[in-house]
């Protein structure tokens, strides 16, 4: 079978190994006789699977078991901008938001439903083409809330914003397990697993354990961390396929080297790219000036001449490359280079990117 270079930003490419597995997984798990879309979610062969997925998840992040819990849910990170803060969040109770790109100002029109949220820092001044750097937080926060990588306008936090005693919480979903990052800063992260870890259907929520102890304990049960926490993420039928293919996504991580290995790879894929683009600012416009703040998994940039836009999608397709357009709201294009995407696919973009520029 041939595969393109696929440069969707989510529903993202897995690597192939974790889809070779699958395509057995799904015919049949555990010489059960039954696919892993058909065995219970309370049986024997799907526990172990979702121990297992809970433990490696754990690991590769570099949390400790005793101190962090790990969650799997559905709803995908748009959920997790609602049910954050009905577990944290009440009238008259404040949180700190962070608002970096597109759905940081989403997670912040639903927080605002629930308490009062303050914008410590904003980059929208500039269509949120860089990180905030100085950020303006409120005494006795319930919680810090950031977006470490912004899909959309291809910008991501190099470095974790100090908030003192006040809990860090993040939406992680499109550069967990990209890089090295001392994740033990965080009393909770959330990601839609679709990007980086796994398929669509499965979000990963991690939390320090002391923390859910916090959350708010009247809530509906499906929306109650607690609840999720207590029962082992049992609570009803979880997403079994996307947890089982997150369980696999993360065995391939370790056997690839773990973070470390992740990041050197990312970071020469990125630098492939940008480099092209920088050496040729009389075609091309990178959205993201401030190199610091560039995504090394979302790489967005314009054409000079916008009239040839067709042009350049037409010959990426030509040469074997899908998903480049750039999301709705801000046009343009957009290279989603996430852990399983190939070196050569960034050596291919590379060299197309020259020669569109040569002409």
């Amino acid at each position: 079978m041939k595969r393109v270079y696929n440069f969707n930003p989510g529903p993202a490419i897995l690597p192939v190994p974790v889809l070779e597995e699958a395509s057995k997984g799904v015919l049949e798990i555990n010489n059960s006789g039954m696919s892993i879309l058909e065995v219970s979610h309370r049986g024997k062969d799907y526990e172990a699977i979702h121990n297992e997925a809970k433990e490696r998840l754990l690991r590769v992040l570099r949390l400790d078991s005793n101190i962090y819990d790990a969650l799997f849910l559905g709803g995908g990170a748009s959920l997790q901008f609602a049910m954050l803060p009905m577990n944290y969040l009440k009238p008259g109770i404040n949180a700190d938001y962070i608002n970096s790109g597109s759905w940081a100002q989403k997670a912040i029109k639903d927080a605002k439903r629930y308490g009062n949220v303050h914008i410590s820092a904003t980059s929208e001044d500039s269509n949120f083409s860089y990180i905030p750097r100085t950020y303006d937080l409120t005494p006795g926060a319930r919680y810090v809330h950031i977006t470490t990588n912004n899909t959309i306008e291809g910008t991501e936090w190099t470095s974790l914003p100090d908030t003192g005693d006040t809990p860090l919480v993040a939406d992680v979903s499109s550069d967990i397990m990209a890089k090295v990052l001392d994740y033990s800063r965080f009393s909770l992260i959330y990601a839609g697993a679709q990007k980086n870890a796994g398929p669509a259907g499965v979000t990963l929520v991690v939390a320090r354990k002391d923390f859910l102890e916090e959350a708010e304990a009247d809530l509906p049960s499906m929306l109650s961390y607690k609840i999720h926490a207590k029962n082992n993420s049992l609570y009803n039928t979880p997403p079994v396929f996307g947890v089982y293919v997150v369980g696999l996504v993360l065995k391939w991580v370790e056997e690839q080297g773990g973070l470390k290995a992740m990041e050197a790879n990312n970071r020469k894929k990125a630098d492939l790219i940008y480099s092209a683009l920088d050496a040729h600012l009389d075609v091309y416009d990178p959205a993201v000036t401030v190199k610091e703040d560039r995504s090394i998994m979302n790489i967005t940039f314009r054409l000079r001449d916008a009239s040839r836009e067709k042009e350049f999608l037409a010959g990426a397709v030509e040469r074997g490359m899908e998903g480049l357009k750039g999301h709705r709201s801000v046009g343009g294009f957009r290279a989603s280079i996430y852990n399983a995407f190939p070196l050569e696919g960034t050596e291919a973009l590379t060299e197309y990117l020259v020669q569109f520029a040569k002409g």
